[in-house]
């Protein structure tokens, strides 16, 4: 895609609250490779070329394997992905796609049983802040 804008030289205030929200999640408590899991995941969802390949590269070089990045797509029925990692991904794809029911309790309920309130809380800001960026980028023709 060709660019249509340039968010950040138009609205340098609002790309420095998105920065801001990054500088906070890297200071949580979820850990960091597994925010990009997270991230990469919501990128596949909402097609967003762009953020799919920064956080593919990102997590590759925070050591996550090439056959996990590659699975990711199918995390339900591969057996790389451990039962906290599924659960967040089940989170991060039910808040991305978000249905009439919204996120559904048993979704909720199994990412509870895996991350404590405040990894729960970093986890929702992960997926709000990566499904953010893609629009931004998808909209504005970056992604």
């Amino acid at each position: 895609m060709t660019p249509r804008i340039d968010f950040a030289a138009l609205e340098p205030g609002a790309y420095r609250a998105m920065l801001g929200l990054e500088q906070y999640l890297a200071s949580s408590p979820l850990p960091a490779g597994l925010r990009e899991l997270v991230a990469l995941r919501a990128s596949q969802l909402n097609g967003c070329a762009f953020c799919v390949e920064l956080h593919r590269r990102r997590a590759g070089n925070g050591g996550e394997s090439g056959e996990r990045l590659a699975l990711l797509a199918s995390w339900h029925t591969s057996a790389c992905f451990s039962d906290a990692e599924r659960a967040a991904l089940a989170l991060t794809e039910a808040t991305t796609r978000l249905g009439p029911e919204g996120v559904p309790d048993a979704v909720w309920k199994e990412a509870a049983a895996h991350w404590d309130d405040r990894q729960l809380a970093a986890l929702v800001m992960t997926v709000a802040t990566a499904n953010a960026w893609n629009r931004i980028a998808v909209g504005t023709g970056l992604g």
